[in-house]
C-alpha cells in the first residue's frame, strides 16, 4: 500500500474511535500504527507490502497491550463523584435498627439488607454510615 493509503486508513481508524465509534481505544491504536506504518514508507524505509502489514500489526499489538488499559482509565476513568466502594457512605433508614439485627433499605436504587453492626440503636430516618459490604448486605453503625 502506498504511504499516503496509510495515512488515511490511520486517520479514518483514529477519527471513527474518537467521534463515532466507542471501542475503548483499540482503534486509537490502530490508527497510529497505521500511520507510523506509513510515515516510515513516507521517509524512504521501503518494504514489501506484506512486510508493512507485518509491522502493522506487531505496532498496534505491542502498543494495545503495552499503553490501552493506562491511557483508557486516565481518559476515560470513572464518572465524577463516583465510588467503586460505598464503605463510608451515609445511607438513610427508614425503620428503627436495633443492634445485630437487619432490615431493608434502598440505595442507589437497589434493594440492600442492612445489618446493624455498632452497638447503639439506629433510630427510623436517621443516617448510618456504612462500615463495609457484603453481596447486597450493608453493614452499617450509627455515627
Amino acid at each position: 500500500m502506498t504511504w499516503w493509503g496509510w495515512i488515511i486508513l490511520g486517520a479514518v481508524l483514529f477519527g471513527a474511535e474518537l467521534f463515532a465509534i466507542d471501542a475503548q481505544f483499540f482503534l486509537v491504536f490502530l490508527g497510529l500504527s497505521a500511520i507510523i506504518v506509513g510515515a516510515l514508507d513516507l521517509l524512504g524505509i521501503g518494504m514489501s507490502e506484506s512486510m508493512q502489514w507485518t509491522v502493522f500489526a506487531v505496532l498496534s499489538l505491542i502498543s494495545m497491550f503495552t499503553f490501552r488499559k493506562a491511557l483508557y482509565e486516565k481518559i476515560r476513568g470513572g464518572a465524577p463523584g463516583f465510588h467503586d466502594s460505598i464503605e463510608g457512605e451515609e445511607i438513610k433508614l427508614e425503620v428503627d435498627l436495633e443492634p445485630g439485627s437487619d432490615a431493608r433499605a434502598d440505595y442507589r436504587g437497589t434493594s440492600w439488607t442492612v445489618q446493624n453492626v455498632g452497638s447503639a440503636t439506629i433510630p427510623s430516618g436517621s443516617r448510618a454510615r456504612v462500615v463495609k459490604t457484603e453481596g447486597l448486605v450493608l453493614h452499617v453503625s450509627a455515627d
